[in-house]
């Protein structure tokens, strides 16, 4: 899946503080967000997005907070792909494909192996200062 992020046209964004509520919250509002993007909550790639949400905010919270007081998703729409990013201000980059040769049972390792299995993508963008990262995940819809 080829899509570029910056040409989707429909964009959300939710900023929520580095702590366990904001993984309750991520989820919630990733499927608000699917159903306004006039994807049904039945279609296929809903349930592993949710589940890559996830996983990927808890990462945030239990590995970032300390740098990252807040934690941001943003979503975005284009034909025939949804795509959303969880970003945090710690500087620790995973190598998301070498995880794929950690112990099974990693989160991030799941994360990868979903994105594929559903023939999305999975990137790791960092912020221009180094600082921080943003975590993208597109899935086709």
């Amino acid at each position: 899946m080829s899509v570029q992020v910056e040409a989707m046209p429909y964009r959300h964004v939710l900023v929520v503080p580095a702590m366990g509520s904001a993984v309750r919250i991520a989820r919630e509002t990733t499927e608000l967000v699917l159903v306004e993007c006039g994807v049904g909550l039945r279609h296929p790639s809903v349930g592993p997005a949710l589940l890559i949400v996830a996983e990927l905010v808890t990462n945030a919270v239990r590995h970032a907070a300390v740098s990252s007081p807040v934690i941001t998703v943003t979503y975005a729409r284009g034909s025939g792909a949804f795509a959303f990013a969880v970003h945090d201000r710690h500087p620790y980059q995973p190598a998301l494909f070498g995880a794929l040769g950690t112990a099974p049972g990693s989160g991030l390792v799941m994360v990868v192996e979903m994105t594929m299995e559903l023939g999305g993508t999975a990137v790791v963008r960092a912020d221009a200062d180094g600082r921080g990262k943003a975590i993208w995940i597109t899935l086709p819809v």
